[in-house]
């Protein structure tokens, strides 16, 4: 299942300093707008302990983590919607991708120009916030004068039906409010969907951070204003410092690296923050399975059955579906062994209609 985040944002707020820090890649982070021009795009893996803890146990001879796709599309400004800055190109650069980061300048540094002359996070997500709501008001706006006169002659239900889910579109995006905000039923989403509006598209801000900053990130106001921001929409707000992220990429010893985190006062490095968020908030889950031969993470969307999971490692797997034998990560590390689980009355036959579970270990068996 291949996903893509969009990394956005104004010029010059470390967009593409993340990005190489992200997929340790090396594309051009120049200090003047429009340094990248196309996208470029790299797969990370996603950070899961589940899947090193089985390779502990099965020694593999291969092992495949979950991936996610970054793109780095290129800095946007005012005006991008009617074509300012290459805007049409880099809006359907984004209209490709699934979710949207969104890089916030949370930091100062005078030898770092900014397009506005100042640091103020709040201005710059709303430059960016505004001129998608302007693109979609130009797709729903189109739509609706096309189809406005039969939703209104032939009272055609599912004319009708469309009709009246754009005028709500419509309104809210004129209200600057996300088509993302709005609540909408199964069907609604559904439809609305074919259109690829870029404000339905789940936003994470990244509020990238100065190196003074990593130790009280609630010190920095334009993070605090930046959050309060978000809440707006229910978006989620990611502190990172692009800058330590990179010169994390240096140390190529794991547990030196481990140890630079720990001394910062981090958990994690923001980069695994940024990717396992992107990651939850696409509703993405993971099952596992094991073996000598090898130990994989999959990745699937919450709420899709054992069959169609089985689908995701091979067609044939879910034409041919008998049953899944299942037992969850949790079972494995209290009980230390998958025969332990099976003595403990943990490992369990699941049929068609079992709701796949985060953290599932699955065997299946299915006809050729």
């Amino acid at each position: 299942m291949s996903l893509t985040a969009g990394i956005v944002g104004m010029p010059n707020v470390g967009k593409s300093t993340l990005f190489n820090a992200i997929t340790n890649s090396q594309v051009e982070a120049a200090n003047y707008p429009f340094a990248t021009i196309s996208p470029n795009s790299g797969i990370v893996e996603v950070p899961d302990e589940r899947l090193d803890y089985l390779c502990k146990i099965y020694s593999p001879n291969k092992r495949v983590a979950a991936t996610f796709e970054f793109t780095d599309i290129a800095g946007l400004v005012k005006g991008a919607s009617k074509g300012e800055g290459l805007g049409n190109q880099f809006l359907a650069n984004i209209r490709e991708t699934d979710a949207i980061c969104h890089v916030v300048r949370c930091f100062s540094n005078e030898n770092i120009l900014h397009v506005d002359g100042s640091i103020n996070a709040i201005r710059d997500a709303e430059t960016i916030n505004l001129e998608l709501i302007f693109a979609d008001l130009d797709t729903v706006i189109n739509r609706i004068n096309k189809i406005e006169k039969k939703a209104k002659t032939t009272k055609e239900p599912e004319t009708v039906f469309e009709y009246e889910l754009l005028l709500l579109v419509k309104d809210a995006l004129y209200n600057n409010q996300p088509a993302r905000a709005l609540s909408l039923t199964n069907e609604q989403s559904k439809l609305l969907k074919n259109f690829h509006l870029l404000t339905e598209k789940p936003m994470i801000y990244i509020a990238n951070m100065g190196e003074d900053d990593i130790k009280n990130y609630d010190g920095n106001k334009e993070y605090i204003a930046l959050k309060e921001y978000a809440k707006k929409d229910g978006s989620l707000v990611v502190p990172i410092c692009a800058k330590v992220e990179a010169d994390l990429l240096e140390i190529t010893n794991e547990d030196e690296k481990q140890m630079f985190i720990e001394e910062l006062g981090l958990k994690e490095s923001g980069l695994n923050c940024l990717i396992k968020t992107a990651y939850e908030t696409l509703g993405l889950k993971t099952f596992l399975t094991a073996g000598h031969d090898e130990c994989r993470a999959w990745t699937f969307k919450n709420g899709m059955k054992a069959p169609q999971c089985a689908g995701i490692i091979h067609s044939d797997f879910e034409k041919g579906f008998i049953k899944a034998e299942v037992y969850s990560y949790e079972d494995l590390i209290k009980y230390g062994s998958e025969q332990n689980v099976k003595e403990n009355g943990r490992y369990r036959i699941e049929g068609k209609d079992y709701v796949m579970q985060d953290g599932d270990i699955v065997f299946y068996k299915f006809n050729k």
